[in-house]
């Protein structure tokens, strides 16, 4: 047969299948994947299912791990809020956006702070940072300016804390309803709400790829929650046997089950119009628990750069690219996370900042480790706490008070390292075979503490953080409330 005949007769035998590849379909076929990330604010590592927790109920977020990948070592970015959220929007650690705690300003006793923490134009004598009323500043490059070039339409609904610019955002709503600004903690409805915004910006975006970030006002306090799911909880907590050592919290527990709801509709709209399997989706928080939860086997509570501050739970599913059932171990933190969903989406990187994290997405499709490198965190102020948060003593006391101290923390393969600007002394653990941090293993492993100790300290040379280095004059004076140890005084 002539080639031309055989190319006539092969344009008429195919003709018929086009009725089956309609344009819509094509173009669905072809289109870029679609990411939404769900973010909890204060959701302790234990606090879900797939961690093991058995009062608070979390099906949805359970099925997600099922469905996809556990990452078992995934932490945040900051112990608190603010910090966190800025290193995920900008894929650069504290020091580079200067955000360090709501207001830049220590908390506690000021006479009890044993050195003055930098103050760049803020009040050095009340220990106070800079306030940059949690912004960022306007020439940071956010995960929305990276993305919408790649062909992205982008929708951030729920809490922001860094300011008042929007960042590139196509939709910024506070709670769904009314614009950027406002403040929803408490609020019994808000996460109903966001999902209903949500799921909004899903139908009206279902035929481009959009990126969708629901950043939940709960678990945060004040704890307030629908009364029927309180009620449900009260019935359940009666005659708990508390084998999981967990605290049996109504409230709590529903608030869980509010942001649970939220990512069980979400999967449900995405499954309902076809997008779920053209979807990656991620759920973390922004910071570890606090004493209202338990933490155990983590040691202290968000605030802390020990485990229980830092280390978040986290869950991604993908189909046809992530193995159901699968986890990961590799350290992974929030800055990874702009230049993960910039693979994913075929975009460029912020050439006028430094990004300091490493796209994931190889582990995501199956490779079992990167490279070793190491993650770091800062934080130059001090940090009262209360209950399990309490894990630093006052200087030269034995008595927790503190949450945190003027520290950088860096984590390496299996071991985390911390200095501690109060008296230049380093902690190091083995974090694989110690998760819970009981053992100072600085003497056993000194060869192996200097080294790490010179790498940190070059990272923070680097990086330009601010680091005290002057004794506060405030320090031990009487007259002031001293919450220290019963027969103890602060030197």
């Amino acid at each position: 047969m002539k080639p031309l005949t055989l190319t006539i007769l092969l344009i008429a035998l195919l003709a018929p299948l086009q009725l089956f590849a309609t344009p819509d379909s094509t173009a669905r076929s072809a289109k870029k994947p679609n990411i939404v990330f769900v973010l909890a604010d204060d959701l302790g590592w234990r606090d879900v299912g797939f961690h093991g927790a058995k009062f608070a109920e979390t099906p949805n977020l359970d099925a997600l791990a099922r469905d996809g990948m556990i990452m078992n070592q995934f932490y945040s970015g900051g112990p608190n809020c603010a910090p966190t959220r800025a290193c995920i929007m900008t894929g650069m650690y504290s020091p580079r956006t200067q955000l360090y705690t709501p207001g830049g300003k220590s908390k506690g006793s000021v006479n009890l702070m044993r050195l003055l923490v930098p103050a760049r134009g803020g009040d050095a004598e009340h220990n106070t940072l800079e306030s940059r009323n949690n912004t960022i500043e306007g020439a940071h490059t956010c995960i929305a300016e990276v993305l919408k070039p790649a062909g992205y339409t982008t929708a951030r609904i729920g809490k922001w804390h860094l300011g008042p610019d929007t960042q590139g955002f196509d939709l910024s709503t506070c709670n769904g309803n009314n614009g950027p600004g406002s403040k929803h903690y408490g609020s019994i409805t808000v996460a109903r709400t966001m999902t209903d915004r949500a799921v909004k910006f899903i139908d009206e975006n279902k035929d481009k790829p959009f990126f969708l970030y629901v950043a939940h006002w709960d678990v945060h306090g004040p704890h307030r929650a629908l009364k029927e799911e309180v009620d449900k909880y009260k019935k359940k907590s009666q005659g708990w046997d508390n084998a999981t050592n967990e605290k049996p919290n109504p409230v709590y527990a529903a608030m869980i089950t509010a942001v649970d709801e939220s990512v069980g509709r979400i999967r449900g709209k995405l499954k309902e119009i076809g997008l779920d399997k053209n979807t990656i989706f991620i759920f973390s928080s922004d910071n570890g628990g606090t004493p209202v939860t338990t933490m155990e086997p983590l040691r202290g509570a968000k605030g802390a750069l020990f485990e229980g501050g830092i280390r978040v739970s986290t869950c991604v599913t993908w189909p046809g690219v992530i193995k159901p059932g699968s986890s990961c171990d590799t350290p992974l933190t929030s800055v990874d996370l702009l230049p993960t969903f910039a693979e994913i989406a075929g975009a460029q990187l912020p050439k006028n900042q430094p990004v300091d994290g490493r796209s994931f997405l190889p582990l995501l499709k199956g490779k079992k480790a990167l490279d070793e490198r190491a993650i770091f965190w800062h934080y130059p102020l001090y940090l009262t706490g209360n209950g399990a948060g309490k894990v630093k003593p006052v200087h030269g006391t034995t008595e927790p008070y503190w949450r945190a101290v003027p520290a950088t923390v860096m984590r390496k393969g299996d071991w985390k390292i911390f200095y501690f600007y109060e008296d230049k002394s380093v902690e190091l653990y083995d974090v694989k075979n110690d998760i819970s941090e009981k053992k100072n293993l600085t003497t056993e492993q000194a060869e192996r503490t200097a080294t790490m100790k010179k790498e940190l300290l070059t990272w923070v040379k680097n990086t330009k953080a601010p680091t005290p280095d002057k004794l506060n004059p405030k320090f031990g004076r009487t007259g002031e409330p001293a919450p220290i140890g019963k027969g103890q005084k602060a030197p």
